[in-house]
């Protein structure tokens, strides 16, 4: 699973397989999808889990910065 980095509307797009399964707006929304995909996992070890690849910025970001 990939989660994309915040995207200007906040939330993040998270990706399995190159398709595109909707934007989490928190580690709760990732813990879903990943539940969905089979994969039952605490969203309290969403931060550490090896299934996830954080692009961009860690599980702590949704909102994209407003320096940028």
């Amino acid at each position: 699973m990939v989660v994309l980095p915040p995207s200007p509307a906040g939330g993040r797009r998270v990706r399995v397989d190159g398709e595109i399964l909707g934007r989490a707006h928190g580690v709760t929304d990732v813990a879903e999808f990943l539940r969905r995909a089979g994969l039952e996992i605490d969203p309290a070890d969403i931060a550490s889990s090896p299934w996830i690849d954080w692009r961009g910025t860690g599980p702590e970001h949704w909102h994209p910065d407003p320096d940028s």
